[in-house]
């Protein structure tokens, strides 16, 4: 007898978690055997060496379920991460894909499309609920660009930023010079390629960062 693969979720709403649980009790190739609510309590799991299969939501409290899934790929390469999300836009499928996710589902998805996509996954193949599959069909050059990579400081000033603080207001709460602050605000928009704060935070919303 095949062994079900040992599955845990990591979403922070009991009624997603406990609601996977039972739709996946009396499957035979999915043992669900753990739930976290943090990408914290995942990685301090003493045994995640040995899962098989998470179920990852996209945002979580504590990390974005995007730096999650490169983080956990670079230690486990041979772990199935399937992103689940109400979310559906088009960058953040594709950087999930990019980190080494294998798959995406909408949380909406029906039990019958989780239970394809865990197989197809299993199977090597990249797996996508229906909705999601429309989505990146239609994929152009111009989307597969990579979602840029912040430093812990350009992260601090962005959620500043979103915040109403002025340069100033920024310097100031964070003991940087003004000059300095500039500086990384235009990176900001560098790395990002928009042309002000409003399109910054608008991409920095739409992609998770």
């Amino acid at each position: 007898m095949i062994k079900p693969y040992k599955t845990v979720i990591v979403d922070d709403h009991p009624i997603v978690s406990e609601g996977l649980q039972v739709l996946f009790s009396q499957s035979k190739e999915v043992e669900i055997i753990r739930s976290f609510k943090t990408g914290a309590a995942l990685l301090d799991y003493g045994s995640l060496g040995k899962v098989d299969i998470i179920l990852l939501d996209i945002f979580l409290p504590d990390i974005n379920g995007i730096d999650l899934c490169l983080k956990i790929k670079k230690s486990y390469p041979k772990i199935i991460i399937l992103a689940m999300s109400s979310q559906s836009e088009r960058s953040i499928v594709l950087q999930m894909i990019k980190n080494g996710a294998n798959g995406y589902l909408l949380k909406s998805a029906s039990l019958d499309e989780f239970k394809s996509c865990i197989h197809k996954a299993i199977e090597g193949e990249l797996a996508f609920s229906n909705e999601v599959k429309g989505i990146v069909q239609k994929t152009n050059i111009h989307d597969l660009k990579a979602i840029p990579r912040l430093t812990r400081r350009e992260k601090e000033i962005l959620l500043l930023l979103a915040d109403g603080k002025s340069t100033q207001e920024i310097s100031d709460a964070l003991f940087l010079s003004y000059l300095t602050v500039q500086t990384h605000r235009r990176n900001l928009l560098s790395k990002c390629q928009v042309k002000n704060v409003a399109e910054l935070l608008k991409f920095a919303k739409e992609n998770a960062l």
